[in-house]
């Protein structure tokens, strides 16, 4: 009787540790990922920012004014400007595109 209370007692404890162990383990997976989230949050608000940021950088008239001021260019006149379509492009042209 005495053997089986001894062999109860040493799984018991085997058990209370696995139960310690597993929740220590628990908590620390929990504050890694709460870590990660807030990682997560700091990244999608510089993402915002970033895309803010570029829209702003990318607007024409932007574009337009630093291709003035920089570059010192110039919107041709109207008789200088021609428009090319598929349709009126050489046949040479178009096959050339194609095997590319």
């Amino acid at each position: 009787m005495f053997r089986i209370n001894v062999f109860f007692l040493v799984i018991l404890i085997i058990s209370a540790l696995g139960v310690v162990n597993a929740q220590h383990t628990s908590r620390k997976l929990f504050m890694a990922l709460e870590n990660e989230k807030q990682i997560e949050r700091k990244l999608d608000i510089e993402w915002g920012k970033l895309q803010l940021e570029q829209s702003t950088l990318i607007m024409h008239g932007r574009i337009e004014s630093i291709a003035r001021e920089h570059l010192n260019m110039i919107i041709p006149p109207t008789s200088a400007i021609q428009i090319v379509t598929i349709e009126t492009a050489p046949a040479g042209v178009d096959s050339r595109l194609n095997r590319d």
